[in-house]
C-alpha cells in the first residue's frame, strides 16, 4: 500500500473520530479515484465507528458525539457502497437488516444511531428514512430478502404504526421468515411484546446486541 492511500484511510478514521461529514465524502471519494479497496476503505470507517459506540455506551463518550462520528460516516459509506457494486465486491455480512422510522414521523436521530453501529457490527443495512409505510418495508423486505426489520417511532401518536407493520407482514407471508425489533422514545418492553415484536431496546449499542442476539449471532 502507497503512503498516499495510507493517508486516505488515515483520513477516513480521522473523519469518524472527529465528526467531519465533509472529510469523510471527500476521503471517501479519494479513495475511489485512488483505487483504494471500497470494502477496506468502509471497513477503517468500522474500526472507527465501534471505538467511538463502545466509549459511548461505556459513558464516556455523550449522545452528540454519536451522533456527529453517525453523520460522518453516513455521508462517506454510499460513495463506498457504491464502488462496491461496480465492482461486485461484498462486505462479511451478519444479517439484512430494513430500518426506517414508522410514517407519520419523522424523527431521525435514534434510528440513523442504530443503523450506523448495525453497519458497523457487520450487518448490511437498508435505511428507508422516515415518515415510511408500511407497504415500503415489507417490498424492501421482499426484495433484499431481509433478515430483521428495525422499526423506531417517538411519539405516542405514532408508535401504534409499528403493530400495523407487524399485521401487514403477517398478512404477506413474511412474519415467520423476519424478526421485528422497535425502539423509540415512546416504545417500550410490554409495548412491544403487545403488538408482537420480537425485541425492544432504547439505546443503540444496545440494538446491537439485540440484533446479533434475534438473529443468533456471537460476538
Amino acid at each position: 500500500m502507497t503512503d498516499e492511500h495510507k493517508g486516505i484511510l488515515e483520513n477516513l478514521r480521522k473523519a469518524i473520530f472527529e465528526y467531519d461529514a465533509a472529510l469523510a465524502k471527500e476521503s471517501s471519494q479519494q479513495a475511489v479515484e485512488k483505487g483504494i479497496d471500497p470494502v477496506e476503505a468502509l471497513n477503517a470507517m468500522t474500526v472507527a465507528i465501534r471505538e467511538i459506540g463502545d466509549a459511548f455506551g461505556k459513558g464516556e463518550l455523550w449522545l452528540p458525539d454519536l451522533v456527529g462520528a453517525s453523520d460522518a460516516m453516513q455521508a462517506a459509506t454510499p460513495v463506498l457502497e457504491e464502488e462496491m457494486e461496480r465492482r461486485g465486491a461484498h462486505r462479511e455480512s451478519l444479517g439484512t437488516v430494513v430500518a426506517g422510522t414508522v410514517f407519520g414521523d419523522i424523527h431521525s436521530i435514534g434510528k440513523t444511531m442504530v443503523t450506523t453501529l448495525l453497519t458497523a457490527a457487520g450487518f448490511h443495512v437498508e435505511d428507508l428514512g422516515v415518515n415510511v409505510k408500511a407497504e415500503a418495508f415489507i417490498e424492501k423486505i421482499r426484495q433484499q430478502g431481509a433478515d430483521l426489520l428495525a422499526m423506531s417511532a417517538l411519539m405516542t401518536t405514532t408508535m401504534a404504526e409499528q403493530e400495523r407493520v407487524i399485521q401487514a407482514l403477517k398478512k404477506e407471508g413474511f412474519r415467520e421468515k423476519v424478526k421485528v425489533m422497535v425502539g423509540g422514545a415512546a416504545v417500550s418492553d410490554e409495548f412491544a411484546e403487545d403488538i408482537g415484536a420480537d425485541g425492544y431496546e432504547p439505546t443503540a449499542p444496545g440494538a446491537v446486541a439485540l440484533a446479533k442476539n434475534l438473529l443468533g449471532k456471537r460476538d
